[in-house]
């Protein structure tokens, strides 16, 4: 079994089952050694840390890195094909599947000590894990999927179920999973062991319907007639996650391997990180005050001189004193140096440069290292022309930091209840959770002060519009933004625009099925590709393109 989470939090959890003295009696034998867990007499508290982790983890790394680049959050002036231009290739699933594995074990452990938290738990991490999984790729093996130990070439080559056979199982195993949690109590768990919510039934009650929300709208185009009374059940319920307080997230314990992404490796790996000036307009536009939380501002501010004898002065200035033969400096330098105010200046008449205070990156440009009058062009090295990310993504990872891997947010709940609202479902005041939702991602990022001040810009007022809902989701997904992909996939909103850089002149849509699949499993690969629709944006890849329509999409016009 794959281990890819801290070893230190399976060891916490260990530690705190030796001195519990009061579990279930079926859950009292303990399993020395974490990574070779005898299946027949695994103890599930064993086993949840390895599905929770490295679950969010993922879904973190996804929504802070490509994902992030993908819906125009962030570009990368380093290493950024992937990131910047949808350069995916081929992509493999191994590490979601290696979840599935252990999720499966914890699962069949819980149906024999019949212990239903543990399989309400498992249930829905089996949903999130399928859910994402069918999100990125479309049909994927999902019936005869974890079953290669029981022989035999149908489960050593998983046939793939359709995409919508998926959604429709996993909206099957939510709803089973949250009547569970309706019932049960967490009898049997070591609070440690539990990630998200250190074992609060009512907690992971919510987390399920919300998930259940999410999948409802996933389909809604498709199968309305499954989206619209599953969203007003759980409305009707007030069962779902309403407060900031309760959203889905783990905590980061600060460890060298237990870190923010950005934080990873160097100054290097951090700088190659910038915010996306699609994003940056929007913030700017609107006075968005979570800019200071998510975005640095420019290191050095151009500064517009008609009278300027050249188009742009070689050096920098500080408090507006020119520093001879000073034409940057390090981001450390700069971090060092940040109560000075550095400026450039240039000819407006001659040369054309971004002059605000937070300046982001064009998408997809050929090459983003060299925007903005960059003196200093190279990959990964700072530019100081264009905002980096805040410091707290360079040095936060220990709990309580403001950052975590979020899975799922009452700001989303909120948006979805908004948007449905306006298609027409019984969810209450499409106005009423429009606001909510916004009130919830700044409380979130530490700027509920600035709530009033916020939502009283023209462009921020409720009109009323599903581009609105959408655009202010979009948003508020910053650090979860495969959750953005989706909505801009489902909907076409924001209207993201490809850079020059991407191979097609539109946004991708999917992950192209990866070399383990294709070269393993050929044939049932193959059968799922040939379900996949080929659009004019395909390129001579074919069908299993990144531009290719799955279930979800077809006969949609959605998103182009």
């Amino acid at each position: 079994m794959k281990k890819i989470f801290d070893i230190r939090k399976v060891l916490a959890v260990m530690i705190g089952l030796s001195v519990v003295t009061a579990c279930d009696d079926k859950l009292t034998e303990m399993n020395i050694n974490p990574n070779g867990v005898d299946p027949s007499t695994a103890n599930p508290n064993l086993l949840m840390p390895s599905v929770l982790g490295p679950t969010a983890k993922l879904y973190l790394e996804l929504g802070f890195g490509d994902m992030a680049g993908t819906v125009q959050h962030t570009q990368k002036n380093g290493w950024y094909s992937g990131h910047n231009h949808y350069d995916w290739a081929t992509k493999d699933w191994t590490e979601w599947y290696d979840i599935l594995r252990t999720n499966a074990l914890m699962e069949k452990r819980a149906i024999e000590m019949e212990n239903d938290f543990f399989y309400g738990v498992s249930l829905t991490m089996k949903s999130f894990v399928f859910g994402t999984i069918a999100d990125l790729w479309g049909d994927a093996p999902y019936s005869s999927a974890l079953r290669g130990d029981q022989g035999g070439s149908a489960f050593e080559h998983p046939s793939f179920d359709t995409q919508e056979t998926i959604y429709l199982g996993v909206i099957e195993d939510l709803k089973t999973a949250a009547s569970l949690f309706g019932s049960t109590t967490s009898e049997g768990l070591t609070p440690d062991s539990d990630l998200y919510f250190r074992g609060d039934v009512a907690k992971w009650h919510r987390f399920a319907n919300s998930l259940l929300l999410r999948y409802y709208l996933r389909i809604s185009e498709k199968r309305a007639d499954i989206a619209k009374p599953g969203i007003e059940a759980v409305y009707n319920s007030g069962v779902f996650i309403a407060s900031p307080t309760d959203d889905a997230t783990l905590d980061y314990t600060g460890g060298s391997s237990d870190v923010w992404p950005s934080q990873y490796t160097s100054v290097d790996a951090f700088t190659r990180w910038q915010a996306c000036q699609t994003l940056i307009d929007q913030l700017l536009t609107t006075n968005d005050p979570r800019i200071s939380v998510w975005f640095d501002p420019v290191a050095v501010q151009w500064e517009a001189d008609p009278a300027l004898p050249v188009a742009e002065e070689e050096f920098i200035r500080a408090d507006g004193t020119l520093l001879p033969d000073v034409r940057t400096y390090s981001y450390l330098e700069f971090q060092d140096q940040r109560h000075i105010k550095f400026t450039r200046r240039f000819n407006p008449n001659d040369v054309t440069r971004n002059d605000d205070l937070y300046v982001g990156l064009p998408p997809g440009l050929t090459i983003p290292e060299s925007y903005n009058g960059n003196p200093d062009p190279g990959q990964g090295t700072r530019n100081q022309h264009v905002s980096q990310l805040a410091p707290i993504y360079a040095t936060a990872g220990s709990p309580g930091d403001i950052l975590k891997a979020r899975l799922i947010s009452a700001a989303e709940v909120s948006f979805i209840f908004a948007e449905t609202a306006l298609e027409g479902y019984n969810v209450g005041s499409a106005e009423d959770h429009y606001y909510d939702a916004i009130r919830h991602s700044l409380t979130t990022w530490g700027k509920l002060g600035d709530y009033d001040d916020f939502v009283a810009e023209a462009d921020v007022v409720f009109d009323g519009t599903v581009e609105q809902v959408i655009t202010q989701k979009w948003v508020a997904s910053w650090t979860a933004a495969t959750e953005a992909w989706m909505d801009f996939r489902r909907t076409g909103y924001p209207a993201l625009q490809a850079g020059p850089a991407s191979a097609q002149p539109v946004v991708a849509i999917r992950f192209p099925y990866g070399n383990d699949e294709l070269n393993n499993n050929t044939a049932n690969a193959n059968s799922a590709i040939g379900r996949l629709e080929i659009t004019s944006y395909s390129g001579a890849v074919g069908a299993n393109s990144a531009w290719s329509k799955p279930w979800v999409l077809q006969g949609t016009g959605k998103p182009w």
